[in-house]
């Protein structure tokens, strides 16, 4: 949805909107703090509303959107246009590959005229009959807005818990459905976050938030107990900290992890020990980063520790401390390592200047290989739901050029089986548009990766296609390729789209999230600003717009300042 307001109002800014008036000045009301001795002034603090109810925060909304209007006025036939286009390549009725999960295929369907998903399953055995065991849909009536999380189905799949937002504040309260009945359990638990259940399937662990949204507590929950008799697990006070839980993907063990941006520690619980303790694997030390993947007997352990790129290790679960750990793949320094774990493979993720490849390891002979791609610029992730004790990886591939494909892949045979293609409704050809790979040169000498997608027939390289930048540049996320049937819409009027990959994020590794963060957060803008004035040069780009949102929006919001010329 968000790319389809900016092309709104990207194309509109293009063509023709020209009309001057002056937007709204929200007030200035001084909200003075003090860190460390440092006094920081919001002048527009007061704009924090999160009940949605105070009067002068409405009255700005409303007087911004009244702007907006006004402003949009001369392209209402255009938007109109836009959006029927968006509409004409989407197809409104759908259904997901379905997932294995025991003696169950579960799958989600969306179906035309209805805003929300349905989601369904099957037994695995001829003439199964379809159930809907959640229609958001029907749950949404009457509600403004309507969200969930985690829809986790207990290991007997008798129950569903997951949790429910009807006032768009991401206050989410814990609910619980017997599958069986289709009734609902009176549990309710206010302010949850992450679930996951134990193998006795009546005991639930949750995640709650403080009043600032951090997850900082995990509880024990007995189904049909009132919440007040829940037993607190854990308490994080360090506001640095968030936790979380999740499951290893054999089903073996909860996890409880503790996190900052710069330092974890993990706990984990034997799933079939649902009244047990938490065991601690490594206490947190600065700067350490570290996770857990369970195998047979063994811990794999992707770690930072001398490894700034990150390594993988192995040790007994008996001995899960530090000490213990024994090297199995070695650092990289321009290689960013990640890793999955299946009963007879290692699946690495390797990112490599800008790129990522897939890599499979025989666990048992050694024997590796990288998988094959057939694109230089792509896009892929794996499924967290393929099965541990299966040699078949479920993949999505997808490019600025080609829609999303899901595959099956044979990691023993490697022959891959398509499962589902994204389908582009009207005349899609990837062939008439290319994507490309450029790199800016930053003030300090470093090379800045962007990567371009236009028509073919309509991208002259001579200075005079409009293009569309866009970056983000923080906290380590990359921003990879992605396909997008709206995006045809500014490639098919001439425009050239562009993701400047900024140092902030991890494309190139974790030397280029270091790059541009803290101390260093100026790398973020001046890369842009390179790759702008780059884009120019090298006549790719006339008129420039950007784009970015959350901390991208702050990098736009500093480039525009640093550089209002240049946009």
């Amino acid at each position: 949805m968000k790319i389809k307001i900016y092309i709104f109002l990207l194309v509109a800014f293009f063509f023709g909107c020209t009309v001057k008036s002056q937007p709204p000045i929200a007030k200035v009301v001084p909200d003075t703090t003090h860190i460390h001795n440092v006094e920081l002034i919001d002048n527009y603090s007061w704009l924090k509303d999160k009940t949605r109810e105070q009067s002068d925060v409405l009255d700005y909304i409303k007087a911004e959107n009244e702007y907006t209007l006004k402003v949009m006025k001369k392209t209402e036939k255009l938007q109109q246009s836009l959006y029927q286009e968006f509409i004409d390549r989407i197809k409104e009725t759908e259904v997901s590959v379905p997932v294995k999960i025991d003696n169950y295929l579960y799958y989600s369907k969306k179906e035309e005229g209805k805003q929300y998903s349905i989601y369904c399953r099957k037994l695995i055995q001829p003439d199964a009959v379809e159930e809907v065991y959640l229609d958001i849909n029907e749950l949404a009536e009457g509600h403004k807005f309507f969200s969930i999380i985690e829809r986790k189905i207990s290991p007997d799949h008798n129950f569903l818990a997951y949790g429910v937002d009807t006032s768009g504040t991401e206050d989410y309260t814990l609910v619980i459905k017997n599958l069986t009945t289709g009734e609902y359990l009176p549990d309710k638990i206010p302010l949850i976050s992450d679930i996951s259940w134990a193998n006795d399937n009546q005991t639930i662990f949750y995640s709650t938030t403080d009043p600032a949204g951090r997850t900082h507590k995990i509880f024990r929950h007995k189904i049909g107990i009132d919440q007040k008799n829940d037993e607190l697990m854990f308490t994080e006070n360090d506001e640095r900290f968030w936790v979380w839980l999740s499951k290893t993907r054999n089903k073996k063990y909860i996890i409880l992890g503790i996190a900052s941006t710069t330092t974890t520690e993990l706990w984990f619980l034997n799933t079939d020990d649902p009244d047990g303790e938490f065991q601690i694997i490594e206490p947190r030390t600065e700067g350490h980063n570290y996770y857990v993947l369970s195998h047979e007997d063994s811990f794999y352990m992707i770690t930072n520790s001398d490894a700034k790129n990150n390594k993988l290790m192995i040790t007994p679960v008996t001995k899960p401390s530090h000490e213990n750990w024994r090297e199995v793949i070695k650092t990289r320094f321009n290689v960013l390592l990640n890793a999955e774990v299946f009963q007879n493979h290692l699946v690495l993720s390797e990112r490599e200047k800008g790129i990522e490849k897939l890599r499979i390891v025989n666990i048992k002979s050694g024997d590796e290989y990288y998988v094959d791609f057939p694109e230089p610029i792509y896009t892929f992730y794996t499924w967290n739901s393929s099965e541990y004790d299966s040699s078949i990886l479920r993949f999505t591939y997808e490019s600025f050029v080609t829609p999303y494909v899901v595959y099956d892949y044979n990691m023993n045979t490697k022959e891959r089986e398509l499962l589902k293609q994204q389908e582009v409704l009207g005349d899609y050809n990837s062939d008439k548009y290319l994507s490309e790979r450029i790199y800016a040169k930053a003030d300090d000498g470093s090379d800045i990766p962007i990567s371009l997608v236009y028509k073919k027939k309509l991208f002259h390289k001579d200075g005079n296609n409009p293009l569309y930048l866009t970056a983000y540049g923080a906290y380590g996320d990359s921003s990879d390729p992605y396909f997008s049937s709206t995006r045809l819409s500014l490639l098919d009027r001439g425009i050239v789209y562009g993701i400047a990959h900024v140092r902030g994020g991890k494309e190139m590794g974790e030397y280029w999230y270091e790059q541009g963060k803290m101390l260093n957060k100026k790398n973020t803008f001046t890369d842009f600003i390179a790759c702008a004035e780059f884009l120019k040069q090298e006549n790719y780009a006339g008129k420039l717009i950007i784009d970015g949102g959350s901390a991208g929006g702050l990098l736009v919001g500093s480039v525009t300042n640093m550089r209002p010329d240049l946009f």
